[in-house]
Parts: C-alpha cells; structure tokens; sequence
C-alpha cells in the first residue's frame, strides 16, 4: 500500500519540522526482555527494505515492506510473541497503527540521507521508539541531529530529508518504527512534544553525506 484512500496529505513540516519527542511513557524494561526473548530465526534478513535500508535487518510486525508489493497491513507472527510492543502500537499511541517494524542497524552502519516519497508517507506519522541504543547514536533530519534515548517515543518527519549514523562500530541499535494515521489526539501529542531538541553537529552531517549519494 503506497497510498491510503480517503486521507489527505500531512503539512509535516509544520506538524512535526525535524524531530518532536512526545509525552508518552513506555515500559521500556519489559520491551526490552520480549525483545531479547524473540526467537532468531525472526532476525538476519532485511525484510524486504530495498535501498538505503539495506545496511538495516528488519522483522515486521505489521504489514510488509512497501517494495514486496500492495499487501495487507495487518499483525504478523513476530507480533504474537511481543504483548508489550502489541499494547503499546494498540494501545499507547491515540491512532490507528499501519506499518510497524523492529529496524536493528548494526554498528558503524549508515542511512544515507533520503525522504521517502510515496503518498503513504505523507499522509501518516512516523514513530521510533528506541529500545536499544547508545550515546553515539545519531538520527539527522531536516539539518539537525538528534540522540534519542531508550524508550522515549519520537515523531519523525520523513517527509523531509533525513539519515541514521551509528557511530559506535561495535554496537548494534534497535528501534520499532511504526506509521499511524492522524488522530486529534496524536496531533494534540504532537503539539505538546519538545522540539529544537536536534544539534547543528557538522561531523554528523559530513559523514552521512559523504558515506553514499542522497537516496530518493
């Protein structure tokens, strides 16, 4: 599904600029032990993510990357055996959930800078929660980098450019990324979120643009 029928392309700029931390507590302890409880033969394959997400293994828990074709969007086994990461995409988060992925990116790897272009991804709210992570972990969006802490619960604008640089090259990073449609009360979170939390930080900004081209 690269368009969904009825809803209205999003001013994400003004509704989300670069990156927005929301209001939203997560347990970020019991993410963590499902997570690690998740069998392997879930994990080693990038789950149909094509281009610049390359470098990154994905398992979907809902839906299905948008290069495999127009299929469902609905739960998938992975999701079963995650209670917590079901409640808080069913229940956490005041919108109805489309895509949802856990995104691991191993250490020193890149997202080259891109925006992703399809009318879907301008007519939902992006969401990364971070479950493991570290201090050299770098979201760039919009001309700023941001570090995002385990747990926290961001609105992504990628809608605009923007790029990923794990800077530790011994650590991995795992984060679940999910697409919601717009609700009044995820848009009141938006608007309660903390924003100008992003950095002008010019080695992150030189080593994502020289690592690859712009992707589209």
């Amino acid at each position: 599904m690269l368009i969904v029928p009825g809803h209205p392309l999003l001013d994400k700029d003004r509704l989300v600029g670069g990156c927005v931390r929301l209001p939203i507590a997560t347990e970020l302890a019991r993410l963590q032990a499902e997570l690690g409880a998740l069998p392997e033969r879930f994990w080693g394959t990038r789950g149909g993510r094509v281009g610049v997400h390359r470098p990154a293994q994905a398992v979907f828990l809902r839906g299905h990357a948008p290069a495999e074709g127009n299929l469902p969007i609905e739960d998938r086994e992975a999701l079963d055996l995650l209670p917590a990461f079901r409640a808080l995409i069913h229940e956490r988060i005041p919108a109805p959930p489309l895509r949802a992925l856990l995104a691991l990116l191993p250490g020193g790897a890149v997202i080259a800078p891109h925006a992703d272009q399809a009318p879907y991804f301008g007519q939902t709210i992006r969401l990364h929660v971070p479950i493991v992570t570290h201090a050299r972990m770098w979201m760039y969006c919009a001309g700023r980098s941001y570090r995002m802490a385990e747990g926290e619960v961001w609105a992504l604008n990628n809608s605009t450019l923007h790029a990923v640089w794990n800077a530790d090259p011994e650590r991995g990073r795992i984060h679940l990324i999910c697409d919601f449609l717009p609700t009044p009360a995820l848009i009141e979170l938006l608007l309660r979120g903390e924003r100008d939390l992003g950095v002008d930080n010019r080695a992150v900004h030189d080593h994502l643009f020289a690592a690859q081209p712009a992707g589209a």
